[in-house]
């Protein structure tokens, strides 16, 4: 197997894992969605790191600490307060927007991915990638339909969640050297458990039986996105794979319409189009240079 081989096989694992993870992700909105009338958004994202961490407790007995052992720690703890900051603000959007806006605006963070990919990473954007990436944008532009009036506050609070989430996707990037996704998880379990408990308290209110079992459920569909997710990001460069999680905007749009009535208008089919063509523009193998003949 040639290097080029390899290194596209590699592309399409992680795409395809990425891919997998983005569905999950979505299923964990469509959770949020549901009980977020219910629950305070501290709450619902302190038992879920919770129960996240609870389901990883077999696997800590089953491997001992030896499969916690780590010379990265500060990036462990940092992609933590990174991360359980931009889940509030996503788990957030999820509850106050239709499901296929609030994956939207969550998608805005290849656009900051590369950039950061770039300045901290050294990784280097092809000339592809930077062309999906653009259609993908225009494709977000579409779905989006923006228009005249005031800027909802609920949208700022996406973007936000959106950015951060590119840092702490970067930051699982440079950790999956030495790092195995089980790991990467179970930190990010035990650190988010821990810095969200705080705000969870005072808001507490004990949830009934009925929420405690949706809560378990988005904890276990958050938990295998985020094992899928770390897995994936260990294929191939940050850069390289952000054009594919665009494909939560096609399963988020697709569940809104079918679950909850969400109209899709002509924007948002050109819009799902062009953010299909983009990850399909990613995957797109370079012709080989042919040879000068004398």
């Amino acid at each position: 197997m040639t290097n080029s081989t390899a290194t596209d096989n590699a592309i399409y694992k992680g795409a395809l894992l990425i891919l997998l993870a983005e569905l999950f992700l979505v299923f964990s909105g469509m959770v949020i969605k549901q009980i977020s009338g219910e629950l305070p958004t501290e709450i619902i994202v302190f038992m879920r790191n919770l129960f996240g961490l609870m389901l990883l407790i077999p696997w800590l007995l089953r491997n001992g600490s030896k499969a916690i052992r780590t010379q990265l720690l500060r990036f462990h703890i940092m992609r933590a307060a990174v991360g359980v900051t931009a889940m509030s603000c996503l788990f957030y959007s999820w509850g106050h927007l239709p499901l296929a806006q609030a994956a939207l605006l969550k998608q805005t963070a290849p656009f900051f991915m590369p950039l950061i990919a770039l300045y901290w990473l050294g990784e280097s954007i092809s000339g592809r990638a930077k062309l999906a990436i653009l259609v993908g944008f225009i494709g977000v532009y579409f779905v989006l339909n923006p228009h005249e009036g005031s800027l909802n506050f609920v949208v700022i609070i996406a973007v936000l969640g959106a950015m951060l989430g590119a840092l702490a996707k970067v930051t699982i990037r440079r950790m999956v050297g030495t790092e195995s996704p089980q790991r990467i998880v179970f930190y990010f379990a035990f650190f988010s458990a821990t810095l969200s408990a705080i705000p969870a308290l005072l808001v507490w209110q004990t949830p009934t039986t009925i929420q405690y079992g949706w809560l378990i459920l988005l904890a276990s569909t958050s938990t295998v996105a985020q094992l899928l997710l770390s897995k994936g990001y260990s294929y191939a460069p940050a850069g390289q794979l952000g054009p594919f999680t665009y494909g939560s905007v096609v399963f988020a749009a697709l569940f809104g319409w079918w679950i909850w009535e969400e109209s899709l208008g002509w924007n948002t089919w050109l819009g799902m189009m062009l953010i299909t063509l983009a990850g399909l523009m990613a995957m797109l193998k370079k012709p080989p240079a042919k040879a000068i003949k004398n």
